[in-house]
Order: C-alpha cells, then structure tokens, then sequence
C-alpha cells in the first residue's frame, strides 16, 4: 500500500496541472496541416502508444497482470473511455459558437464537481467520507474551486470583448448550441474519472505484482484507448470529407514541414500524456480523500493556464476591470487550493478509510 502524503500528492498533480495546462502550445508552430491531421497524430501517442509504453516501462510482469486482471474492468474502463472521447470532441465543437472561455468554464467546472462527487456515490462510500475529519475543508475547497473557474471564465470572456474589435464573440456563434455542447462536454469529461475507477481492480492486480506508485498507469490501456478510439473516427471522417489525409505524406496546397509537424504533435502527446502520468502519482498519495484528486486536478489545470497566459502577457491591452476580474479569479482558485490542502492534511491525519 502506498503511504498518504497529501501534500506530495497536490503537488504531483500541480505537476500535472502544468502539462495539461501547457500541452496546446506545440500546436502554433504546425504549418501546413488541418486540424484533424494534426490532432489524430498527436492523439496517437497521448491515446494510445505512450499509455501502452508507460505501462510496459513501469508495471512488472505487465503480461501475468494483464491475463489475470477483470475483463469486466477493462471492458468498462475502455467504454467509459469511449464516452470521454465524445466528451472531448463536443467541447472542440462548442468553442465555435460561444468561445473557449465560456465552453472552458461550463464544461471543466461541470467536470470538477461531477467527477469528484459521483464516483464516491456510486461507490456507496459518500456517507462514509462525509463523516472524516477535515472534510468540510475539501468540500469548501471543491465549491470555491468551481466558483473560482466560472470566474476565470467569465474574465476570458471579458478578454475576448477587449481585445476584438466590435465586440468579439465567434464568427458560428449560436449560445443555445454552444450551452448544450459545453454541458455535455462537461458531462462526458467527468466520465475519465469514472473510467479510472472502473479499471481500479486491474490497477490492483498490478499492485499485487510490485507496481507500487504507478499501479494507476495500466488503467490508460484501457481508458486512453477508449477515448483515442473516439477521435479517430471523428478525425477520420473529417480527413476524408475533407480530403486532407495526403498531409500526412506532405501533400497539399501548402507544402507542411513533416519532420517539425510530427516533432511538435508527438510533444504534444507527450505533454498531454504527462498529466495522466502524474495524475496516477498524486492520486496515490492522496489518503483519505482520493475522491478530491480530479477536483484538484481540474483547478490546477485552470489556475497555471491563466497564470501561463498572466506571465506571457496574454492580458495586455484589456481593460482594468478585466484585469481585475482574472486576478481575482486567481485568488479564489489558490485559495480552492489551499482549503484543499488543509483538508487533506486532516484528512491524513485522521486515519485512512
């Protein structure tokens, strides 16, 4: 059993949270492609090869875990995973018509609250939970956390409006289909939590083998497959109604630099996978309260986005009152993450459930 450390464990998944807050950025440099060539290649290695090569490089005898794992479990998982990926491809869509900011605060804030507080209750350990010492602490934390990312939200919103001419706003806008996409993104992004429940006893099996720490990474086989599975096919049919697959050879009316392409996509995928790599090393450590790791990690994930796009000047040219608005934005989500800390610090010191 590994030994909670709750404040190790937030800090691994701030770790966390800095690659999934940064994983887009390879993305400006790529010349010459389409989007779905683009996200196809670098969804092949953060969906499918790099789980299947974390897996072999730290889970001993991934061959005997795998054989005597639950089929049930990787059946689920991989569904669940199925689901996220839907989740994944309505959030890319509902940017179109309201915006990143506005689908980024509906659809993540969904995904903290739903992802932290479903799987407990499914589980029938709720009660249980809510009777621990210093969970009045996490609960604060996760209600504080969800306020502080609608209102990262909302101060994106207001940058957008400043720093657009006329008024902003996407080209497609349409708020009751952007309303409905954002909800179900958010929805079916809460489901990788549950994926990751779902493939628990075959991280147990692992753990039986001497996996230790990163018994959690044999679950992305599954859940991670699900998901690529998923944007395969969008990206697919994309590829051919669009005729754009002959990118991938270099063809097209501009001529894509393939080698800087691939480099960029594959370090895409990269930093994309390291957030489900130290995801599993926080949620760990977490103790009692594990059931707060996809809440944090979703605060952490907004909170070093916007504070990337602080130190990189992303705010300049707004308004004071939009300025003002990201700031406080950030105080709330560091004081999200400071209750949360406490609280699992109670937690840890109270016994494990």
């Amino acid at each position: 059993m590994v030994e909670a450390s709750p404040f190790l464990g937030i800090g691994l998944h701030a770790v966390g949270g800095f690659f999934a807050a940064t994983c887009y950025t390879p993305q400006k440099k790529v010349r010459g492609w389409s989007w779905q060539t683009y996200w196809l290649t670098q969804a092949a290695f953060c969906w499918f090869l790099l789980p299947i090569l974390g897996a072999v490089l730290t889970i001993p005898h991934l061959g005997e875990v795998l054989s005597e794992a639950p089929r049930t479990a990787m059946a689920n998982s991989f569904l669940l995973g199925v689901a996220y990926g839907v989740g994944g491809t309505a959030f890319g869509i509902s940017i179109r018509h309201i915006g990143f900011s506005l689908t980024y605060a509906i659809a993540v804030g969904l995904s903290s609250v739903l992802g932290t507080l479903i799987p407990p209750l499914v589980k029938g350990t709720f009660g249980n939970i809510m009777s621990q010492t210093g969970v009045e602490w996490v609960a604060a934390g996760v209600v504080l956390g969800t306020i502080g990312i609608a209102a990262c939200g909302w101060a994106g919103r207001l940058k957008e409006v400043d720093l657009k001419e006329g008024g902003g706003g996407p080209k497609e806008f349409s708020l009751g289909k952007g309303l409905a996409l954002s909800i179900l993104a958010g929805f079916l992004s809460a489901v990788y939590g549950f994926s990751l429940e779902a493939g628990q006893p075959i991280a147990d099996v692992a753990r039986a083998h001497g996996a230790g720490v990163f018994e959690g990474n044999v679950i992305y086989i599954f859940s991670n497959s699900g998901a690529f599975l998923t944007t395969a096919v969008y990206c697919l049919f994309l590829g051919l109604k669009g005729r754009s697959m002959g990118e991938f050879l270099g063809k097209g009316a501009e001529r894509p630099p393939l080698l800087a392409n691939f480099v960029l996509s594959i370090l895409t995928g990269l930093f994309w996978y390291g957030q489900f790599f130290f995801y599993n090393l926080g949620h760990v450590r977490m103790g009692t309260y594990k059931f707060s790791s996809w809440a944090i990690h979703m605060i952490m994930l907004v909170l070093i986005s916007n504070l990337v796009g602080v130190l990189f000047r992303e705010w300049k040219g707004c308004r004071g009152r939009t300025r003002a608005a990201i700031g406080l934005a950030l105080l709330v989500l560091m004081g999200a993450v400071i209750l949360l800390t406490y609280g699992n610090h109670l937690g840890g010191k109270g016994g494990a459930s």
